[in-house]
Formats: C-alpha cells, sequence, structure tokens
C-alpha cells in the first residue's frame, strides 16, 4: 500500500521529463543537433539547483562536497553559454546535408523528405489519422494517471519555500525569454 501512494509522483516525474524530451526534439529542430542536445542537457542543472535549494539534499555535507558540486554546475553551465552562442559554419552545414543524404539513401527514405527535416519544414506527407489502437492507449495511459493520482499522498517533506519562489520565477523568465527567442527566428514554423 505504501508504494501506491507514492506511485503517482513517480510517473509524474516521468510525465514531466517525456514533456521535456518533446521540447528537446524541437530544440533539435530548430537549431539543431550540436546545440540542441546540449542545451536541453541543462535540466539536469535545474534539478540539481532544485535538489541543493529545495529539498535540502546535500544538508550537512562537507564544504569540499559543496564546492565541487557548486563548481562543476558552473562550469556545466559556462559549457552551455558557450554552445548557445556558437553559430555554425557553411561548411558545417553542408556536411550535415551530406551525412543526413548518405543516411537517408542507406535506410530508403524520401530525399524530399530528408531535405525538409533538415531545414525544419514539414514534409508534404499528412500524418494520416488517428487509429482506435491510438485511442485506447490514451484512454488507458489517462485512466493509470488518474488512479494513482486518486490514491496518492503527499510525502512528508522539508521544503524552502523561498527557494522555490525564487526558482520558479527564474525558470519562468527564462521560458518567457527564450520562447520570444524562439519565436522571433523561427515564428514556430
Amino acid at each position: 500500500a505504501g508504494a501506491r501512494d507514492v506511485l503517482f509522483w513517480l510517473l509524474l516525474g516521468g510525465f514531466v521529463w517525456v514533456v521535456g524530451d518533446l521540447f528537446q526534439q524541437y530544440a533539435a529542430k530548430y537549431v539543431g543537433i550540436s546545440r540542441g542536445i546540449p542545451l536541453s542537457n541543462t535540466n539536469q542543472l535545474w534539478g540539481l539547483v532544485w535538489g541543493l535549494l529545495v529539498f535540502g539534499e546535500l544538508r550537512g555535507g562537507a564544504g569540499t562536497t559543496y564546492g565541487q558540486v557548486i563548481g562543476g554546475s558552473l562550469l556545466m553551465a559556462l559549457g552551455a553559454v558557450a554552445i548557445a552562442l556558437a553559430s555554425a559554419t557553411g561548411a558545417e552545414h553542408r556536411r550535415w546535408q551530406d551525412a543526413a543524404a548518405r543516411e537517408g539513401a542507406r535506410y530508403g527514405i524520401d530525399p524530399a523528405y530528408v531535405r525538409a527535416a533538415l531545414a525544419g519544414e514539414s514534409s508534404s506527407v499528412s500524418p494520416g489519422r488517428r487509429t482506435w489502437l491510438d485511442w485506447v492507449l490514451v484512454g488507458g495511459a489517462t485512466a493509470t494517471f488518474v488512479g494513482f493520482g486518486l490514491v496518492a499522498r503527499v510525502p512528508q517533506l522539508t521544503i524552502g519555500w523561498g527557494w522555490v519562489g525564487g526558482l520558479t520565477a527564474a525558470m519562468l523568465a527564462l521560458l518567457s525569454g527564450t520562447s520570444w527567442l524562439l519565436w522571433r527566428t523561427t515564428r514556430f514554423n
């Protein structure tokens, strides 16, 4: 019974991770894999910050441990900034196109589809209608979530609510800023 009470929270954490992966796919589509994947991996840094500040995961740890964790995190954040500000050369774009053409030929994928995907455009192929199996799977997953949500209980946690507010504000500010930049660059098209 104890595990069933918290299973919802584990599922919810996985669901949020999947949503993050969907955004990672959009990042790869719009800015390329070499820039999109490292940028999306900064979500581990956010998880680390939340764990340290909100949940006190290193509470009572040695000063050197704090230094290593914070120093390593800052180094990773600086690397992500460097990647975000880098721009691909024309030669790099041509290598991407050549590699995509080779892989498309190897697996028998329509070259027009590959070119459209590389350009971040929709292909002329329509996705088709959903089948009954799609609806059964979505309904089953939703019922599972709702079922575990009904029996879930909130675990007792010591939370730094001030940090929750500050980190939430910082994340919303970053989300707004980066969404605006992405819209300005791509018009979400």
